[in-house]
């Protein structure tokens, strides 16, 4: 399968939270499984870790890294990622989630995420 990992998601993985649910953690260790990050990810962490918020630890470029060296395979953003944001309802504000939901929607590929609200959206959104 391939998954989409959801920010808080693939921080909680990387720095072998607690937090993680034991589904998740199955998923993505799970060899059959392809793991990706969206650079939309990497982008809310610099931002949020910038502005101190205490739930961002690590710095984008230190996310990057370990992200990296866990083998997650990048998800850039592209035109049509962002021209698929369009056809959303308006479920859910933050952009971040909005467009990992367009990625997951537009490759396709499973969104693993712990937000309900996303479910909403498409059945691609796996929630644990």
């Amino acid at each position: 399968m391939r998954v989409l990992l959801d920010t808080h998601i693939a921080l909680r993985a990387i720095t072998d939270s607690s937090r993680l649910p034991e589904a998740a953690r199955e998923l993505i260790l799970d060899a059959s499984n392809t793991i990706y990050l969206s650079a939309a990810s990497v982008w809310e962490i610099a931002i949020k870790h910038r502005r101190k918020r205490s739930a961002m630890p690590l710095s984008g470029s230190e996310a990057r890294h370990w992200f990296r060296l866990s083998g997650y395979r990048d998800l850039p953003i592209t035109g049509q990622h962002a021209a698929a944001i369009d056809d959303l309802p308006p479920v859910h504000d933050d952009p971040f989630d909005r467009i990992l939901v367009a990625q997951a929607i537009t490759e396709p590929l499973r969104l693993l995420t712990h937000d309900e609200t996303l479910a909403e959206y498409s059945q691609l959104v796996l929630v644990v």
